[in-house]
């Protein structure tokens, strides 16, 4: 049982030696001491209400005040910046209770995961599957937190031009969800305000629109353009795009593009790096000649079957202490650091890449 006194040996206390005494530090983050120097104790305490407070009570009044001012002037919530989280799922006779989806997204650092561009795909596809299902499911803090992550998305697309369609399908689907909860389910199943919600979905649909105005500024290259590289040298870039999208788009570019973008070697290649030979069997596609049609093949696959995702960087959770965690690859390969202090023999043999939709099902209990 905790100790939950008044005393100073209480836990959880910060003090600071002064001229007058010890005093006690209150954390409220960096910003709230700039942002309230000009506050005194008794402007504070002035309020008719709050005469009856003295000594101690009235310092926790202030206290209190701080943190409302903190909380309503600015959009950072408490924000960990944990590099790994111990993944519980039931309680134990050393630990009580579990982690939740709301606690690692607190937790783990995904402000600074977005701005790596091998991590910005996995980030923005997680993002998208806790807007289709999960969002009812966080606490409070972690829809706020949420929220200024995906504002930090938005930003970086608009800044960077990166990747405009994902943010594109990730507010579409996060807009839908929001006004069905919000106008159809409403309170019930939303943690706040009803008007807080309404708000936020204007503010999805600005983002929408700033996404649609988007436009992307032609770069200048003094060197070798696309086009007037060698058809061979055009077809294997071609053969490394993962998303039918981008080849399709690619294709309109110029007319040897979409002589390249039509080939059935190129879409056979793609149909087998997302599906298995058990799934083409099923859903065969023959065209007129009784060739098989590879580009009407995918598209009829897509409709059936999960793709395979395809991430520079990903999530690892180790097996052997049940950790989830960031890895750097280059500490990695020049420390031999795992990324977490794990007391395996071989670590590597327990690490195992965790998909975005299997983040989600990591905490489903």
């Amino acid at each position: 049982m905790p100790f939950l006194g008044k005393d100073w040996r209480s836990p959880g206390w910060s003090w600071k030696k002064t001229d007058d005494g010890w005093k006690r530090i209150i954390f409220y983050g960096h910003e709230l001491e700039d942002n309230n120097k000009e506050i005194d104790l008794k402007a504070l305490c002035s309020d008719n209400k709050e005469n009856v407070f003295v000594g101690e009570v009235c310092e926790l009044a202030t206290a209190k005040r701080k943190k409302d001012l903190y909380n309503n002037n600015t959009k950072s919530q408490f924000v960990f910046t944990d590099k790994w989280i111990y993944v519980q799922k039931g309680s134990t006779k050393e630990r009580h209770g579990y982690c939740t989806l709301g606690e690692a997204l607190n937790r783990l650092d995904f402000s600074s995961a977005i701005q790596d561009l091998s991590r910005f795909n996995y980030v923005a596809k997680l993002f998208q599957l806790i807007a289709r299902s999960q969002l009812r499911n966080l606490s409070g803090a972690a829809q706020k937190n949420y929220f200024n992550i995906l504002e930090k998305i938005v930003r970086k697309v608009l800044d960077d031009h990166y990747n405009p369609r994902l943010v594109k399908d990730l507010l579409q689907d996060l807009s839908s969800t929001l006004h069905s909860l919000a106008i159809h389910v409403g309170r019930c199943v939303l943690v706040g305000n009803v008007n807080i919600w309404l708000c936020r979905l204007k503010t999805i649909h600005e983002w929408k629109q700033q996404l649609n105005n988007l436009h992307i500024p032609k770069q200048i290259c003094n060197g070798v353009s696309f086009k007037e590289l060698p058809l061979h040298t055009q077809n294997d870039i071609l053969c490394k795009l993962s998303d039918a999208c981008d080849i399709i788009n690619l294709g309109q570019a110029t007319p040897t593009l979409q002589s390249l973008s039509e080939s059935s070697i190129l879409w056979k290649k793609l149909c087998h790096f997302h599906f298995s030979d058990k799934q083409f069997c099923k859903n065969l596609v023959l065209s007129k000649s009784d060739h098989v049609d590879w580009k009407l093949m995918y598209f009829t696959l897509r409709k059936h079957y999960p793709m395979r995702e395809q991430y520079g960087d990903t999530l690892h959770f180790c097996k052997h202490c049940s950790i989830l965690f960031w890895q750097d690859r280059h500490l990695t390969l020049l420390l031999k650091d795992c990324g977490h202090p794990c007391t395996a023999i071989d670590p590597d043999s327990c690490l195992m890449p965790i998909s975005p939709q299997h983040f989600i099902e990591l905490f489903q209990f």
